[in-house]
């Protein structure tokens, strides 16, 4: 074969040579094919791509091109034991780091009490109204129509009253729940490779997120008032960070909220630092009966704060509608972000949340929900004293769905996590919610997600049972 041979002619060459091999034999390398056949690089690339085309061939990157089964063959045997290591070399670098974003134990087994949930339990969901709210709004003539890529106008504008302050509907981008938006933000406000402050310990979703982004979380620590001024000042001045990511209502996981006097504190630190501080609201409508503090957005005219907030955690997993509020240039930023990622949230959602967001059904929801999680929250807290020797509360939370329980010294969160999961009850290690080294060890123990007060109890004293194992 000449210089002038056509890939088509190689590729005959090459059916006639994976003829005579068996299923997962190496074909020579590329480099060697061009000197047997005396024909360029793309000539060989062509010809192998038509032989994969057929089935004939897989070619693995690193490794090389090796004889598949063919099509038809019905060798499912085969199929299974498909060789995916090629993987680890195509993709590098890590940026998404699912540790963070699933549960590293696995599937829950059935029977499994749940007190690491982070929705409220069906019996808590208001269910019906849901239902009835997203059938009306799926007869709609215009139901299946486009919706506006920034949201529908009207629920900005219940979603701005939310908010409050002199926030209104131009300021607000609705997204798909507050993980959407986290992620939005996170790309449309700092590039890659900069520093992002965190409360030590956060969301272990949002360092996901940033991560994902191509940032880098440097923790900020908190004590029982919420972030500390002193160390974020140090921490801007030492990073020359250009973003805070903070949840100051009721933080996940130690339900701290931020005292009156630190709020501005905390926005006079990142405006002489010259950055934005991103506000995780996702607890506003989970007080336990006592007044929730404005959020920070309400009182900041000078465009500091991104806002996000969601209906998710306080409706139902699926009400996925959240938002992002913001003003100035940033709110652009996050706009074209959303484009590029889903363009818009799904119309029949919209509008499902807009009439639940629009009736006295929703407040009355609101309310008796903030009733069950007080009544929970002490059984809960109660049960943990009494059954689970030494642990302490770091505090009892007047907001959210979890404690924050130190463990006694010695303790290892991730090996008792994987203790009381044999024990039929399901914790999150507290080593998940540090981006560096915790400082002790913790549990985030959850009260909302289980049926009823009988399995927060009973949980309880399977995690003191695990405990006592270990």
């Amino acid at each position: 074969m000449n210089d002038s041979s056509t890939s088509a002619d190689l590729a005959d060459s090459l059916r006639g040579l994976v003829a005579g091999l068996a299923v997962g034999d190496r074909l020579p390398s590329s480099r060697e094919l061009i000197n047997q056949y005396r024909v360029g690089p793309a000539t060989v690339a062509r010809a192998i791509a038509a032989l994969a085309a057929e089935g004939a061939v897989v070619t693995r990157p690193g490794s090389g091109t090796y004889v598949a089964c063919g099509p038809g063959s019905g060798d499912e045997g085969d199929a299974a034991a498909a060789d995916t290591d090629w993987q680890t070399v195509a993709l590098t670098d890590r940026t998404v780091d699912t540790h963070l974003i699933g549960d590293p134990l696995g599937p829950v087994p059935a029977g499994t009490i749940s007190l690491d949930g982070g929705y409220i339990h069906r019996s808590l969901q208001p269910t019906r109204a849901l239902s009835a709210a997203l059938a009306r709004a799926a007869r709609r003539p215009d139901a299946w129509d486009r919706a506006p890529a920034g949201g529908l106008t009207a629920l900005r504008t219940v979603l701005a009253r939310l908010v409050g302050g002199t926030v209104t509907a131009d300021d607000v981008l609705v997204t798909a729940g507050g993980q959407s938006a986290l992620s939005i933000a996170f790309r449309a406000i700092a590039a890659p490779g900069s520093p992002v402050l965190v409360e030590s310990p956060t969301y272990p979703r949002a360092l996901a997120a940033a991560r994902a982004a191509g940032l880098r979380p440097v923790p900020v620590p908190l004590d029982a008032a919420g972030l500390r001024p002193d160390l974020l000042a140090d921490a801007f001045a030492m990073t020359g960070a250009r973003l805070l990511y903070c949840q100051p209502t009721f933080q996940n996981p130690t339900g701290t909220v931020l005292a009156p006097e630190r709020r501005r504190q905390i926005l006079d630190i990142a405006r002489a630092s010259g950055a934005f501080v991103l506000e995780d609201d996702f607890a506003r409508h989970l007080g336990h009966g006592s007044p929730v503090p404005r959020p920070l957005v309400a009182d900041d005219r000078d465009g500091t704060v991104v806002h996000v907030t969601s209906l998710t955690k306080p409706g139902a997993p699926s009400l996925r509608i959240g938002a992002l509020v913001a003003r100035g240039p940033v709110m652009e930023r996050m706009r074209a972000v959303r484009l590029v990622d889903d363009f818009f949230v799904t119309r029949p959602l919209q509008e499902a949340a807009l009439e639940i967001l629009s009736s006295p059904s929703w407040d009355r929801h609101v309310r008796s929900l903030g009733t069950a999680l007080r009544a929970r929250c002490a059984v809960l807290a109660d049960a943990v004293l009494l059954d689970v020797p030494g642990a302490t509360l770091t505090g009892l939370p007047t907001g959210g769905l979890h404690l924050w329980v130190r463990l006694p010294p010695g303790v290892d969160d991730g090996a008792l996590a994987r203790a009381a999961r044999q024990h039929g009850v399901a914790v999150s290690a507290g080593s998940r919610y540090f981006a560096a080294e915790p400082t002790a060890a913790h549990l985030r123990i959850g009260f909302a997600a289980a049926a009823d007060h009988a399995e927060l109890t009973e949980g309880a004293r399977r995690l003191g049972t695990a405990l006592a194992d270990l």
